[in-house]
């Protein structure tokens, strides 16, 4: 594979330290929720930062993919809930949602959309085989043969 660009980012203690990316962009306190012992700081959590970027690279995709297409995508957005829990096989696994709500597309669209842009996302391809990831359109869950 041709990389056409490499991330970089250090941690310092942990779920409960600090994160740096190397150009100083995301500098960010870290912290365990409530919900998993934590003391519910101020930071933010390896969760929040993961539906973050997965929701963000998968708009890029529909988005691309909409164009392509030429399909009206303005005004959409990708609202991505990362689930963390325990395998049942001594580790811990993450589940993802990724709910589209794009007020200009009609429903078989928004599907045709998801559906495409699930091939194309990089986030989609790394987890796929690896992370239960659903597909929604406002809330619904797409049926997997949608394209």
């Amino acid at each position: 594979m041709n990389i056409l660009y490499t991330a970089e980012a250090t941690v310092e203690g942990g779920r409960e330290g600090h994160g740096r990316t190397s150009d100083g962009r995301l500098d960010v306190d870290l912290s365990v929720p409530e919900e998993m012992g934590g003391r519910a700081g101020s930071g933010t959590n390896p969760e929040q930062l993961v539906a973050v970027g997965f929701a963000a690279c998968f708009q890029s995709a529909l988005l691309s993919v909409a164009q392509g297409r030429s399909l009206d995508a303005s005004g959409s957005t990708i609202t991505a809930r990362v689930g963390l829990g325990p395998t049942g096989h001594g580790g811990f696994g993450l589940t993802v949602d990724l709910d589209l709500h794009a007020p200009h597309l009609s429903r078989d669209d928004a599907e045709e959309l998801m559906a495409r842009a699930d091939k194309l996302c990089p986030y989609s391809n790394a987890t796929r085989g690896n992370v239960d990831v659903t597909l929604m359109v406002d809330g619904a869950v797409l049926e997997r043969s949608a394209a």
